[in-house]
């Protein structure tokens, strides 16, 4: 019994022990788990402190990027997307609390001269502090604007209108300083008011539009008001528009001529192709009227090709019947610039009856300097296959003669606002005789536009003219009528030309 006793104490001793051993073994786990487990709450808030400073970063990027995506670099003011935005939700709420907001619409005078003058520096310079005068006299909760080149924006309450487009007016038309030299530029400002001129956003922009451009109409350094005057033109254009979309499918549109002479003999030789518009209702439409809108509705494509293709079809018999031996299409701006134009025209072109060699195209001097490569390509894909260019309006721009050496030029129109002054002042006479002179040393062909006397004919036919067009000679007229004119000439009617050659030679022996 007793050596059980001590057997069983052992027992419970070496038990106890085991366990005491397990409880530290147990504890030392834990401990070191517990070291492991602080070391990874101490990663974790490492971690969770990098991750929110990242997101503040991230944050504060965002703020700017967003900041810098609504706002003007060179003046602070929003650009012309967020004033889109901000607008249409100032009118909302103004609604929603019947409240009224007035758009001011602002359009520096003269900014184009200062840049060519002082160059884009000081044109920056001056946007720059039109900015900060516009915030300089800014109310707590008006919205400016840069909406691009020297045109910006304010919308502030529509209490004091008046008063506020007056101080507008006071603050932007006042002299700055650029390079220490005093510049004043002025600034034309329109003026709209919501609810009470338009219900929306577009509408009270472009009526704040069309109030601008009365006011540099009349002089510029002024404001304007939109009114009734202006909404019967909005209604006017607006309905000329829709008529516009209507009329070319109808095919009202058509194509007139105005015959160009022989400067030797007087002789119908060539025509020049003229839209006209003759509304069911209104009559006659003069092309100025509506050539304008066509290209800002971007309906100047369509008008074109289908004038171009009548006009063809038209005149292909009095081409083949030796009538007249070329026809003249002037081609918008807006099509030149399309890569596929030049394709296109020759596509339309193979419908018609017209040879390729009958055919001018007339391009501006305004395209050649947008896009001389393209214009390159253009003008030498249609002379490849017999089409004659013309330099239409030429004297009236910069007159490039670097083109007329590089490029397969036929033809150059000598604008009539220079022919004007031919034979009366002598510096424009002997301009017009050097630029002619130029012309024939490089072999192109010289047309005068707009010859409208007696006196302007003898001129031009004693410098070397060899084509003139104009009313002297004959109006624009319906197909119908010229093609009697050119069967009258051909039977025997053609122009007198005795006087002009006889003044000329007189004109020649003088020195002119």
């Amino acid at each position: 019994m007793k050596r059980k006793g001590l057997h069983e104490d052992a027992l419970d001793i070496q038990r106890v022990e085991t366990e005491r051993q397990a409880r530290r073994e147990a504890e030392a786990l834990l401990a070191s788990k517990a070291q492991e487990l602080s070391q990874a709450n101490e990663e974790l808030r490492c971690v969770s402190e990098a991750l929110a400073a990242r997101v503040e970063e991230l944050e504060a990027e965002r703020a700017l990027t967003l900041h810098l995506a609504r706002t003007d670099s060179l003046t602070g003011l929003l650009n012309r997307g967020a004033f889109t935005t901000e607008l249409t939700g100032r009118l909302e709420r103004a609604q929603a609390n019947g409240e009224s907001v007035a758009l001011f619409v602002i359009d520096l005078d003269r900014f184009k001269g200062l840049n060519d003058s002082l160059g884009h520096h000081a044109g920056d310079l001056l946007l720059h502090e039109i900015g900060r005068r516009l915030q300089d006299t800014a109310q707590p909760c008006d919205l400016l604007a840069r909406l691009g080149g020297d045109e910006f924006a304010v919308v502030t309450s529509g209490r004091q209108a008046e008063e506020r487009a007056q101080e507008l007016t006071a603050a932007l038309t006042r002299s700055h300083s650029i390079y220490g030299r005093v510049i004043t530029s002025g600034a034309s400002i329109g003026m709209a008011l919501f609810p009470d001129d338009a219900e929306d956003a577009s509408h009270l922009q472009r009526f704040a539009d069309m109030a601008l451009y009365r006011a540099k109409a009349a002089g510029g350094s002024r404001w304007s008001a939109f009114d009734e005057d202006l909404r019967c033109a909005s209604e006017a254009r607006h309905s000329l528009e829709a008529e516009l979309r209507r009329a070319i499918p109808a095919g009202e549109i058509t194509p007139w001529f105005q015959p160009v002479v022989n400067a030797a003999d007087g002789r119908m030789v060539s025509v020049e192709v003229l839209a006209r518009w003759n509304h069911p209702e209104r009559g006659m439409i003069a092309p100025g009227a509506f050539i304008p809108v066509a290209e800002e509705l971007g309906l100047i494509g369509p008008l074109d090709s289908s004038v171009f293709q009548a006009a063809c079809r038209r005149a292909a018999p009095w081409v083949a019947e030796g009538l007249i031996d070329t026809i003249a299409c002037n081609v918008s701006p807006r099509e030149l610039l399309d890569p596929a134009f030049s394709r296109e025209l020759i596509r339309r072109l193979a419908d018609t009856d017209l040879p390729a060699t009958a055919l001018t195209v007339e391009i501006t001097e305004t395209f050649l300097l947008q896009d001389l490569s393209l214009a390159r390509r253009h003008i030498e894909r249609l002379a490849a296959l017999g089409v004659r260019i013309a330099l239409d309006d030429f004297g009236t721009g910069y007159s490039n003669l670097h083109a007329l050496l590089q490029l397969p030029i036929h033809t150059l129109k000598v604008d009539q606002s220079l022919i004007g002054g031919v034979g009366r002042d002598n510096r424009i006479s002997k301009l017009v005789r050097a630029m002619m002179n130029a012309a024939k040393a490089l072999g192109i062909r010289i047309i005068a536009e707009g010859v409208e006397d007696e006196a302007q004919a003898i001129f031009l036919r004693a410098a070397g003219c060899d084509r003139m067009q104009g009313f002297l000679f004959a109006r624009p007229a319906p197909p119908e009528e010229v093609e009697q004119m050119l069967r009258d000439e051909a039977a025997g009617g053609g122009a007198d030309t005795d006087r002009i050659i006889a003044a000329a030679a007189t004109l020649r022996v003088a020195g002119f």
